[in-house]
Order: C-alpha cells, then structure tokens, then sequence
C-alpha cells in the first residue's frame, strides 16, 4: 500500500484531506510519527502550506500534502485570515474566537467571507504542486451547529441557508475551500 503523509496536526483536517485522498494510500499522521509542527512564517496560504509540506518531507521518503487554511472576513480587511488558528489560541478555543468575530461585526450587514485552503503535494522525486481554493459565504448572527471544526459554526456558503456547522460531514466535505482545492490538485497532478 502506498504511503502519504497528510501534513497537519489538526484531527478536523487530518480527516478532511484523509477522506478525499484514494482508498489506495495509507494516511500518515506527523502525530504518529511524533513530528512537531514547523513554525507558520509565510504571508499567504500558499506560502504556509509549502513551508509545510518541505518541513514534514524532510522526515519521510513518501509523498506528502500539507495544507493552509483559514477565514477571511470582508469587513475584518480579510482577517483572520492565515492567523485564523492563531486567533483561537489568542483567545483560548475556536469557540471563544468566534463569539470575539461575531461581536465585532455586530452592526455589520456585509457579512461576506471567503474560506480558503491552499494545498501542497510533494511527490517522492520532490516536486511540489499547490494550489488555492475558495468557498464564498457569509458569517452567520449566531454560533450554529456543533458538526466540523473551527470556524465553521458561523460560515454560511452561498445560496445555502444552514451553516457548516449544522451539516453533515459528508455534505460539508463534498463542497467545502478544501475539496475545491483537492479537485483543482487532481487537475494538475496523478494522485
């Protein structure tokens, strides 16, 4: 069976990339491995998840995807952005983070965000691909739902009117910022 190492520590996104990867490949945790997670210093999605995805391939000589991904919120000047785990750590949970967003754009009526994920496979002969998906939608009034992980109980996609929260996980994982990256990563790349 082929290996892939799956370049996260998050348990939410671990599953996420796991289920869309072929039943062909053994999914590789850097937590099995006990492989720390390098310091994010890039200034773009992209730029996170190829520091990544070089930092986890210096210890396997598989293939590995990485991925960088967060929320970016119109009014917040596209903020959280690439800090989106680092504001939760700010303040405590991802719980905490979204009731701190959700009093900030109050008075707010554009609510528009945009999830996004960038994704990098580096294959064993070393050559990275990446690529950067997006999901349109809008931060919800309230926290909904308790399905999926970080922020998603307050982002609403477009022209659907529940939050990816309140749906289910294979629904969410069929459309969500880090299956369009997957799809647009399948275009340019056999994995």
């Amino acid at each position: 069976m082929k290996k892939i190492l799956i370049g996260t520590h998050n348990k939410g996104k671990f599953r996420e990339i796991a289920y869309l990867l072929p039943k062909k490949y053994k999914k590789i945790s850097p937590l099995s491995l006990k492989i720390k997670s390098p310091k994010e210093t890039g200034k773009t999605f992209i730029s996170n998840s190829k520091l990544k995805v070089k930092f986890f391939s210096k210890y396997v000589n598989y293939p590995v995807i990485s991925d960088d991904s967060g929320l970016c919120i119109s009014v917040l000047k596209n903020k959280p952005g690439i800090y989106s785990a680092r504001l939760a750590k700010k303040h405590g949970s991802f719980y905490k983070a979204m009731k701190y967003i959700l009093k900030k754009i109050k008075k707010e009526r554009n609510r528009k965000a945009t999830f996004v994920c960038s994704l990098s496979y580096k294959d064993k002969v070393g050559k990275i691909t990446s690529v950067v998906g997006k999901l349109k939608g809008n931060i919800s009034t309230k926290i909904l739902g308790k399905n999926g992980f970080g922020y998603d109980p307050i982002f609403i996609p477009l022209n659907k009117q529940i939050s990816f929260g309140q749906m289910s996980k294979n629904r969410k994982i069929r459309m969500d910022h880090r299956y369009v990256a997957f799809q647009k990563l399948k275009k340019k790349i056999k994995i």
